[in-house]
């Protein structure tokens, strides 16, 4: 987690991923990035998990993300 002015900034490289196969959840500070990637016969062929806590003074409804077209998902929260 980097502070960047008023904000916090979590980055990750998902550039192997479609963006149907990410998934951002937030729970209570908590930030946990899933993505999977599934072969044509159904098998599991990669997998990424990235789980971290924002810092306490964080806006918990200002979290959000972007995804760059070279596949970097950016998650930005606003400080309180």
């Amino acid at each position: 987690v980097r502070a960047q002015g008023d904000t916090y900034q979590v980055v990750a490289d998902v550039s192997q991923f479609e963006p149907p196969d990410i998934v951002v959840t937030t729970s209570n500070c908590h930030v946990a990035i899933q993505a999977e990637k599934v072969a044509d016969d159904g098998t599991v062929c990669d997998t990424f998990t990235h789980k971290c806590q924002l810092p306490e003074d964080t806006d918990p409804l200002s979290v959000s993300c972007t995804l760059t077209e070279a596949g970097t998902l950016v998650i930005t929260a606003r400080r309180r």
